[in-house]
């Protein structure tokens, strides 16, 4: 059984998730290669991404991600560290000298057999372009 809910605890639909903004450089880019192991030319080799469609490197989807993951832990850490669900949709690439802005905000709050849960739609813009969109599921703790 499913029961909609307009406000749980300190959580009302409608509410925005802290914003973040976060800045790009190719040594960020470079970085986060090293860490994850994704060596892909595209993400580290400037001359070899001219011939790219892209014309340039490109940032990781997962390094885009991390940033959505700092704002879901900073505004839900138990919810999301412990079991939240993350649906998500590339639209875009992220560029070095982007400033990454992610934006969210509450859907609907659910009370389920399991707990209560906040559905959140998100979004990443670099300026007036959406690179992600999609959901995420955290349950309200």
């Amino acid at each position: 059984m499913t029961t909609q809910l307009s406000k749980y605890k300190d959580v009302t639909v409608g509410d925005c998730l802290p914003e973040l903004r976060q800045a790009v450089d190719q040594a960020m880019i470079d970085a986060y290669a090293d860490a994850s192991g994704d060596v892909n030319p595209l993400h580290i080799d400037p001359e070899f991404a001219k011939t790219t469609f892209f014309g340039r490197t490109i940032a990781h989807g997962l390094l885009t991600l991390a940033f959505v993951s700092r704002v879901l832990s900073q505004w839900n850490w138990d919810g999301w560290a412990y079991g939240g669900e993350l649906d998500v949709a590339f639209l875009g690439p992220v560029y070095p000298g982007d400033e990454v802005r992610v934006t969210g905000e509450i859907e609907s709050i659910e009370q389920t057999d399991t707990g209560v849960y906040a559905r959140c739609k998100l979004s990443c813009y670099c300026d007036e372009r959406t690179v992600v969109k999609g959901t995420v599921v955290c349950e309200i703790k």
